[in-house]
């Protein structure tokens, strides 16, 4: 009779679990930036789970991401060791993401490169609470559980974290329309090689960030300037040999470029965009951070 007791319980953490899975998921790569870590962090929070008492938990979802959130800022702090280690700029793992992602604006700005680069200029309480409370729309009281602080002090990291993100993140929201017509006027320009063309693309103080991560050639540090971004396109693809082509492609929820140099993948290309130009190009080359482009991932916000 015990045995049969503990498998229903079991079935019922797993039925919970799984229904939670794409929410816990989207709360893990939000706070890392990484897929792989989030991964990490999602088979934490399962060990943890099941060892739970399910009669005793009043919501599912919220104790969920209780753990998740917990299990992530554990790792956050380890990460940053590995941040301060990793050769070149850091940038989040680019994910395939499915189209209901890019439908949804709120959870594509969310997800979006640009907003995940300036989350990683929070501290990881800032983060976390910002997160919880932005994205998800998660209570005071329960982000509190999650990060060990009382409700009032995460009030005030919240208004703290809102007035940072704020004062940095695109000051516009763009339709996916007007970003692809932006990217395909890029993609031309950096086919052709046309210098005139990138330039008329690429706003004046646009900032190109590449991440080879030690393993593929990159910019070691941010090239700012549209007359410095477009002659390094322009110059560093003529040393290259072989065919560039750039494809389109969804990427965090945002429309982005698949890049190949002789029909092997090179690189994710994602932008942001501001009043019809490209203020901001996030170039991911490293490898191990180009394995989630092939197939689509999940993301949701509830």
């Amino acid at each position: 009779m015990t045995g049969d007791t503990s498998d229903h319980a079991t079935d019922a953490a797993t039925d919970a679990f799984v229904a939670y899975r794409n929410l816990l998921f989207t709360v893990a790569y939000e706070l890392l930036g990484s897929a792989a870590d989030a991964e990490d962090v999602l088979q934490e929070t399962w060990l943890r789970w099941v060892t739970v008492d399910l009669a005793r938990v009043r919501d599912q979802r919220a104790y969920l991401v209780r753990i998740t959130t917990r299990q992530a800022l554990n790792r956050l702090r380890t990460m940053k060791r590995r941040k301060e280690a990793y050769v070149g700029s850091w940038l989040p793992e680019p994910l395939l993401t499915t189209p209901d992602v890019a439908e949804d604006v709120e959870l594509a700005e969310s997800v979006s490169m640009a907003l995940l680069l300036v989350l990683e200029t929070l501290s990881p309480t800032e983060r976390a609470v910002f997160v919880l409370r932005e994205a998800f729309d998660v209570d005071y009281d329960e982000i509190a559980a999650a990060v060990d602080k009382s409700p009032a002090a995460v009030r005030q990291i919240a208004h703290r974290a809102r007035q940072h993100v704020d004062a940095r993140r695109p000051r516009q929201v763009v339709s996916p329309g007007e970003a692809r017509v932006v990217l395909e006027s890029f993609q031309r320009a950096l086919e052709t090689r046309d210098l005139q063309g990138l330039l008329d693309v690429l706003a004046p103080d646009v900032v190109l960030v590449g991440d080879g991560g030690g393993v593929k050639q990159a910019v070691p540090r941010p090239v700012s300037s549209a007359g410095k971004v477009a002659r390094m396109f322009v110059g560093g693809l003529g040393k290259l040999t072989g065919t560039i082509t750039a494809g389109p492609t969804v990427v965090n929820g945002s429309p982005a470029l698949v890049v190949h140099l002789d029909g092997e993948l090179d690189g994710i290309m994602a932008a942001r965009i501001e009043g019809g130009r490209i203020t901001g190009l996030y170039y991911v080359r490293n490898p191990e951070k180009l394995t989630r482009v092939g197939a689509e991932t999940a993301l949701t916000l509830r």
